[in-house]
C-alpha cells in the first residue's frame, strides 16, 4: 500500500476563481507527470492530461 501524501501546503498561485473558490493550474496539480492520483473519501481518482492537452478524471 502506498504512503499517504500529504496535502499542499502551498497556495493556489492562479489567484480565486469563480465565487471565491481556490483556483490551481493544471500544471501545478500535475507538474511533470501526465497522470497524478487523488484520493478523495478513501477512494483514488486518476487525473491525467491526454495526448491533445485535455484532462480527463477516471475513478
Amino acid at each position: 500500500m502506498a504512503d499517504p501524501v500529504a496535502p499542499c501546503q502551498r497556495p493556489p498561485t492562479g489567484g480565486p476563481g469563480a465565487q471565491g473558490r481556490p483556483r490551481f493550474r493544471s500544471e501545478e496539480l500535475l507538474g511533470d507527470a501526465s497522470e497524478i492520483e487523488i484520493d478523495h473519501g478513501g477512494e483514488v481518482y486518476r487525473l491525467r492530461r491526454t495526448h491533445s492537452g485535455k484532462l480527463i478524471l477516471t475513478k
